[in-house]
């Protein structure tokens, strides 16, 4: 009977499906070539905002990525919208798989433009 018992409740467990919890990050839209820091130097400029930076180098094929507590975190879906916040401080909610956040939502950080 315990064994019977036993696998019903593995059966049953090993069914549900795996739900991922939706989290959220305050950061910097940054690109995956700069990171943390911009350098408008790499550029071949005297001065380049955060937003420029990030801008160029994701046309020159960079990710976009986001920069929260000085860690960066690659970013999946919501394109348009990355590029729109590029440089911005911004809320993003999504979830997190290893380095790689699958965004769901973003939006400006409250306090900035």
């Amino acid at each position: 009977m315990r064994i019977l018992l036993s696998c019903v409740v593995a059966g049953t467990l090993g069914s549900l499906p795996l739900v991922a919890a939706e989290q959220s990050w305050t950061g910097q839209i940054s690109d995956s070539k700069c990171g943390t820091k911009h350098s408008p130097a790499e550029h071949g400029k005297k001065s380049l905002s955060d937003r420029e930076c990030a801008l160029v180098c994701a046309q020159k094929g960079a990710e976009y990525v986001l920069v929260a507590d000085g860690k960066v975190y690659k970013l999946r879906n919501h394109d348009a919208d990355l590029k729109a916040h590029a440089g911005d401080t911004v809320k993003v909610a999504g979830e997190l798989s290893g380095e790689t956040i699958r965004v769901s939502k973003i939006e400006m950080s409250k306090g900035t433009k």
